[in-house]
């Protein structure tokens, strides 16, 4: 990056320092990952140089001839590892691909149903702070108060009882797949639209570890990051029966211009997720996952549902008193970076709750096994008896930044050695 560097030198420290972070420490949040090199350069190209507004074939502006192909290869490689029947790759992230779903089959005051943002769900599912919330009507099914798990029938019951125009499945910390099936037969039963929102899913979906929701919802949204492991964008895949409706809320109803880069990065990362090595990546994901919580649990520790079937892994710290805030920002200084976070049932205030939520694609696309895991684990444990003890949250961000230089990071093989 020398013209960067010559250009721009507090930028280009920053990209460094940001760089040296990612790198040295262990990274939990549910959300992140390490995009490849490949993912990185179609990222930074002339692409983003273009203006593309329409889709392939049906521009508002002409030089279109290689965007065209760009975008249509990323629709063709979405289609093909999802087995979608249509797809839009133009959303700039979730939410808008979220609100884009709710434009093309809503209007304002209509009625959704979704998990409720403390069990689990994501803002955009309903939560009276978000646009979902203020301009729908806006339900929300909880989990089970003592398995912490979805208890199918008072789902249907809420759907019986609010009647919503369209009901979302989905999540954001809840470490439990869904069933896709019940969530059918619920929206069939009430005349709702069924969308899944698989943004922190759709890698384990690609990759054969996860049940693809996309054989029962009427539309699925996505990301391209987290678990899909591409460029900061997202997808939304639907019948073809709805195609028309989705393309016109994407554009023109929530956004202009798509990031023609990042389309292209994402056609990079769909061609990655067709590898066999995807593949395992996906699967290892959740032995990580499942491995990271029983080290936790054999600490003693008391985990939302008992355990994880997917990525994501919620600990509740109730019991033990402490701030998980605290927590959070004391093992960032030791060197493992996760976020505090909301249970079902939470007491505390959103901004100093009772959980912590970490998830394990990161660390899996750096080469980590159920064998580093363990080592996890047992430093979150560590670390949280002894929050106050900066000299020893020092001395474990030097132990996991040499722990981390066994295992390269994506894109970040410069600065391995």
């Amino acid at each position: 990056m020398n013209e960067l560097q010559t250009t721009d030198p507090e930028i280009h420290a920053f990209i460094r320092e940001e760089e040296e972070r990612q790198a040295a420490k262990i990274r939990l949040i549910a959300s992140e990952n390490y995009v490849s090199k490949a993912v990185l350069q179609a990222t930074g190209t002339v692409l983003t140089n273009k203006y593309s507004e329409g889709y392939p074939g049906k521009r508002y502006y002409e030089g279109q001839q290689i965007i065209d192909q760009v975008e249509s290869l990323a629709v063709a490689r979405v289609k093909q590892l999802f087995a979608a029947e249509h797809v839009n790759v133009q959303p700039y992230s979730g939410s808008p691909a979220n609100l884009a779903a709710y434009l093309a089959f809503l209007q304002p005051g209509d009625t959704i149903l979704g998990m409720a943002l403390r069990h689990g769900g994501h803002l955009t599912h309903g939560a009276p702070v978000s646009i979902s919330g203020r301009y729908f009507h806006a339900e929300s099914y909880t989990v089970d108060p003592e398995t912490k798990r979805l208890d199918y029938d008072a789902v249907r019951q809420r759907a019986l009882e609010c009647r919503p125009r369209l009901i979302v499945a989905g999540h954001s910390a809840h470490p439990r797949i869904l069933d896709f099936a019940k969530f059918r037969q619920i929206a069939d039963e009430v005349g709702a639209i069924l969308m899944v929102d698989m943004a922190h899913f759709s890698g384990l979906v690609a990759g054969g570890a996860h049940p693809s929701p996309v054989p029962y919802a009427d539309v699925v949204t996505s990301t391209t990051h987290k678990s899909l492991r591409g460029p900061r964008g997202a997808m939304i895949l639907c019948r073809e029966q709805h195609a028309a409706a989705i393309d016109k809320a994407v554009f023109p109803g929530v956004q202009g211009g798509p990031h023609d880069h990042t389309t292209a990065a994402i056609a990079v990362a769909m061609k990655e997720a067709q590898s066999a090595a995807f593949k395992d990546y996906a699967h290892q994901i959740v032995k990580n996952a499942q491995a990271l919580a029983k080290t936790l649990l054999d600490k003693g520790f008391t985990l939302i549902t008992g355990g994880t079937d997917n990525h994501l892994l919620v600990v509740d710290l109730s019991a033990t008193g402490l701030s998980s805030k605290k927590v959070a920002k004391a093992l960032d200084r030791a060197g493992v970076v996760l976020n505090y976070n909301t249970i079902p049932f939470d007491t505390r205030k959103p901004t100093d709750p009772s959980g912590i939520r970490m998830g394990a694609c990161a660390v899996t696309s750096r080469g980590f096994k159920e064998k580093e895991m363990v080592f996890v684990g047992e430093t979150i444990a560590a670390v949280i008896a002894r929050l106050d003890d900066e000299a020893f949250l020092t001395k474990t961000a030097a132990e996991v930044k040499e722990f981390c230089r066994r295992f390269p990071a994506p894109g970040l093989e410069h600065l391995a050695g």
